[in-house]
């Protein structure tokens, strides 16, 4: 579905990535992991097209995607639910989801399928997106992205800030999702919904892969010696 191949990232002349290699496969959960600052949102943004790379690939759906601007990788089936929501705070929910429903051009009768992950939102659908909680944003975030009909979601963060119920519905969403055979690449430094989500995981550290495989093998050393401040 998803292939990353000897990816190469820099700021100016600054480098971030260094030959990252990982494949997110179809219907699957992958988790992203690894200490603040390793470069785990730059690999998200690259794939997504906002940072341009030097070297290596991003294939999707065995098409690369070298010189596709961000809204053509949208329009591929990539989703992206950056950190922070990134929502429209001055535009109602239901001119968010609004937005997300033209990126797909979906109907509206597409609405029903976020209602059913998220049913609050429905109740929301006429207040500002600014004045809701860091949660009910997560949610809109999320339905918003869903309703341009993606066959991959970047998710980054999508349990910072936010009340332990709402990260219970947050997980049972993602669950459900993938059950839809849609893919997930999720950055996550909360192990427990991490382990609970995902079937795979790569570990970063200073801008490369330093340990993936399965997430039921994932060792305790291995947590320590990476994760653990």
């Amino acid at each position: 579905m998803l292939e990353i191949q000897g990816l190469d990232v820099a700021y100016g002349e600054s480098q971030v990535l260094w030959d990252v290699s990982l494949t997110v496969p179809a219907g699957g959960v992958m988790c992203l992991m690894g200490r603040n600052g390793v470069g785990k949102t730059t690999l998200l943004k690259s794939i997504m097209g906002l940072l341009p790379i030097r070297g290596g690939r991003i294939v999707f759906d065995g098409v690369d995607l070298a010189g596709r601007r961000p809204e053509e990788r949208a329009a591929c089936g990539i989703g992206y639910v950056p950190q922070g929501r990134e929502i429209f705070p001055n535009l109602t929910v239901a001119e968010n989801l609004r937005i997300g429903l033209l990126g797909g051009g979906g109907r509206r009768g597409e609405y029903d399928e976020v209602f059913e992950l998220f049913p609050k939102l429905r109740t929301l659908l006429a207040r500002k997106g600014g004045v809701l909680s860091g949660g009910e944003q997560q949610q809109l975030a999320i339905a918003r992205v869903l309703l341009a009909r993606p066959k991959v979601l970047l998710m980054d963060e999508p349990t910072e800030g936010i009340q332990p119920n709402v990260i219970l519905q947050i997980e049972d969403a993602i669950g459900r999702i993938k059950g839809r055979g849609i893919a997930v690449l999720l950055v996550e430094q909360y192990l427990e919904f991490a382990w609970r989500l995902a079937g795979s995981y790569a570990i970063m550290r200073k801008g490369a892969i330093v340990a993936s495989g399965a997430t039921a093998d994932l060792r305790q050393d291995a947590v320590r010696q990476h994760l653990t401040v």
